[in-house]
């Protein structure tokens, strides 16, 4: 390994000679130790390249993911409303605090375009869902039974894998007519609505009339069998539980509906009636990536730990290797700074080169999990420009003890060996 000559200076208050080390013999020096040993400079910034990149492609991905879960919020949670019956709690009187024409009074609300009410029918012990007359060999206690308007399959956005939903007629005539999930059609059995087959809840008959594969909200709906409002109260009775009221709004809307819908529905008694408006997107995404940000960078922080661990380990090693060079240094003239600010120079060195490393291969990450999702890839420019300074920051702390240690080695001793 080449020695640089180390240069003579004076002392402005004398004439003692003090020997100086140039920024560009530390860094000569520096790179010739790095790639004395190429293969185990590149195995010691790994960890370093882990840890940053890490760091990178976290903070990218839940940003990514953040505009994410915005458009999706918006698309559909920002569009639903949803209105509970609490007039149990203030008068315990009041069976079903909803009034007949409830829907109409809400769909009338600028802003709205479909809402109904809905409540689980609770059946009797023993009744079950089943699609024969006798026994129970296709169905089951387990399939949920849920009263709703007409105006409650609107609001969900409902894909008809078969016939239709019921309506407002159906829904004023109690008709006893049936609307079934995907899932609940194969469990019953049913493959085609054409025969117009029947399901029995208890010992009442319903003409299943549609079947449901999918909904934008209310994804119960395709685990249940969902009958006419009125229907089931002319059966079952009114809710014991209380009712409640899915409404579908405008983008943009829904905040004004929540807040005006009780007045809506019964100007006397507002208080009988719980608006749910969608939550805020912000708060929604500040708790879940909230939860991402903590899990990562702490997986981040073990990765820049095992990082400094390595460079410590390696560069303690280089001392170790190095020591009759060290104790050639000092009898030439080097003192412990230039012997401290040599290795120094060097863990500092490979930490920012594992940062620039792993701030290319973390902005490649993102970039690439963002192509094949589909998304805009979101990356802040201060995680860029903070990353490889982090590396920096992991190598120098990294090698200040090796550093230390090399600077103590006394030259007598160095040279003996």
């Amino acid at each position: 390994m080449p020695i640089t000559r180390l240069r003579r200076g004076r002392h402005e208050t004398g004439s003692i000679p003090v020997p100086r080390f140039s920024v560009r013999d530390v860094l000569a020096e520096s790179t010739a130790g790095m790639l004395q040993r190429p293969a185990r400079s590149i195995l010691t910034s790994v960890g370093t390249v882990l840890g940053v990149g890490t760091f990178v492609a976290v903070l990218g991905l839940t940003a990514t993911a953040s505009s994410q879960i915005d458009e999706r919020f918006n698309a559909l949670s920002a569009t639903e409303v949803t209105i509970e019956d609490v007039a149990k709690d203030q008068d315990e009187f009041v069976d079903l605090a909803f009034p007949a024409d409830g829907e109409r009074q809400v769909e009338r609300l600028n802003g709205v375009e479909h809402a109904g009410v809905y409540w689980p029918v609770q059946l009797k012990d023993g009744s079950a869902v089943r699609s024969a007359p006798v026994g129970v060999s296709r169905g089951g206690e387990d399939i949920q039974v849920i009263a709703a308007s007409s105006g409650v399959l609107d609001a969900a956005g409902p894909s008809i894998v078969q016939g239709r939903t019921f309506d407002l007629w159906h829904d004023r005539t109690r008709q006893r007519v049936a609307v079934v999930g995907s899932g609940v059609a194969d469990q019953l059995g049913i493959s085609t609505v054409e025969t117009q087959p029947a399901v029995f809840i208890g010992n009442e008959a319903f003409t299943v009339v549609g079947v449901i594969g999918d909904v934008e909200r209310k994804t119960d709906l395709l685990l249940s069998v969902v009958v006419p409002r009125s229907t089931a109260q002319h059966i079952w009775g009114a809710p014991k539980d209380g009712a409640k009221m899915l409404v579908s709004t405008r983008l943009g809307a829904a905040t004004q509906v929540a807040q005006e819908s009780p007045s809506a529905l019964d100007p006397a008694h507002p208080q009988y009636f719980k608006a749910i408006p969608p939550p805020d997107p912000r708060s929604l995404r500040g708790e879940v990536t909230g939860d991402l940000d903590q899990l990562f960078l702490l997986l981040a922080a073990i990765c820049l730990f095992i990082g400094a661990v390595g460079i410590a380990n390696t560069t303690l090693v280089a001392v170790l290797e190095r020591t009759s060079e060290i104790g050639l240094r000092r009898a030439l003239g080097a003192r412990g700074r230039h012997i401290t600010t040599q290795f120094l120079t060097e863990s500092a060195a490979l930490g920012a080169l594992g940062g620039l490393v792993g701030t290319s291969l973390g902005t490649m990450t993102v970039v690439g999990v963002a192509i094949a999702r589909g998304w805009t890839p979101v990356i802040h420019s201060m995680t860029v420009t903070t990353a490889p300074a982090i590396g920096l920051a992991t190598g120098l702390l990294a090698g200040l003890y090796p550093a230390w240690r090399a600077s103590r080695i006394a030259p007598v001793e160095a040279l003996r060996r």
